[in-house]
């Protein structure tokens, strides 16, 4: 395809020799093969050529150095040969406690939620790279990158929002937009997302079940109506953006397009508008060590800039032929000094 070999060219790829690496996800029994982007780059490194382990992130430590071991920062590695059948989709052939300096890169794809578990793998993974690990997305950038909040510094490009704790702030910009949208700052895949009308009879338990009585921080953002043509998911790699997106339609009478509350993926090539985002957000946010980002776009709106675990790749490549997976072990070799 033309395009994946134009985007491919930019991101100077190519494998000249096998690389290992190491991908820190949750346990393997709850990744779902037919729709996971980590299955799906785990698959395309091997067809690359290079060796795929597994680390749960549980099992992350650090050891001193001392009385005959290396120390330094370790996991619980299993050896994978990856398979077809999304139902069988990988054989384990080896497990071994290792040093993540036994990777050529470290990738983190444990999913939300950014508890104090993933905060403190993030400073382990610091450590790590202390150590010399390469490790992507890197570990102080994830920190620093509230997949919500992330988007106040780009507020030319956001919807109007407001970010509180204030049942009175909250109360106010609902009076002002007459038809919003609050979340909490720490969801994921839809969940304890509201639609609230002016009018709505419900709104004052709403807010105050959502904030926990004016003791926790939300979001609230003006209800863009064109969320029925789809929340769309937009991929950086190595600061570029995928041509195509998914856009994300909500089942009829919803007003959540995310796939896990039942919206319908549908792959787009990309907007003039969604371009001017992606091309304003994808140097920067790079620069800083996010090589994979997942921002969501709802008409001409930027409404989150996803740093943890990205996804839609799979369904990108089903529908387009686009293959981001492979694209990203591309840009992965070349950071890996591969040319």
């Amino acid at each position: 395809m033309a395009q994946q070999l134009h985007f491919e060219k930019h991101l100077l790829g190519g494998s000249e020799r096998s690389l290992r690496f190491a991908f820190i996800l949750d346990p393997l029994a709850s990744l779902k093969a037919w729709k996971d982007s980590s299955v799906a780059m785990m698959r395309a490194a091997e067809k690359h050529g290079h060796e795929v382990y597994a680390i749960d992130c549980a099992t992350l430590g650090w050891r001193k150095p001392g009385d005959g071991h290396a120390g330094g920062v370790f996991g619980e590695a299993l050896h994978l040969h990856m398979r077809p059948d999304d139902h069988d989709w990988y054989r384990e052939t080896g497990r071994s406690w290792l040093p993540l300096k036994a990777f050529d890169a470290v990738l983190m794809r444990k999913d939300p939620p950014f508890d104090f578990e993933y905060l403190t793998a993030t400073w382990l993974l610091e450590r790590a790279e202390a150590e010399g690990v390469r490790v992507f997305n890197r570990p102080r950038a994830l920190r620093e990158h509230s997949e919500k909040l992330a988007i106040t510094e780009f507020a030319h490009f956001s919807p109007s929002t407001v970010v509180s704790r204030d049942l009175g702030q909250l109360q106010h910009f609902i009076d002002e937009e007459r038809d919003v949208i609050l979340k909490p700052l720490d969801g994921m895949g839809g969940s304890q997302i509201f639609r609230v009308h002016r009018n709505d009879p419900n709104r004052n338990v709403i807010l105050e079940t959502l904030t926990h009585e004016g003791s926790r921080t939300i979001m609230a953002q003006r209800y863009l109506p064109e969320i029925t043509h789809g929340d769309k998911r937009i991929l950086l790699i190595a600061g570029k953006p995928v041509p195509w997106c998914l856009a994300r339609i909500p089942k009829a009478g919803e007003t959540r397009g995310n796939l896990a509350a039942g919206g319908t993926g549908v792959a787009q090539e990309l907007s003039g508008r969604d371009r001017q985002i992606a091309d304003a957000l994808g140097p920067i946010l790079f620069k800083r060590g996010l090589m994979l980002v997942g921002i969501d776009v709802i008409g001409n709106h930027l409404t989150e800039i996803n740093v943890t675990s990205p996804t839609c790749m799979v369904e990108i490549r089903q529908q387009s032929g686009f293959d981001a997976a492979g694209a990203f072990i591309t840009a992965l070799e070349h950071a890996c000094g591969l040319s």
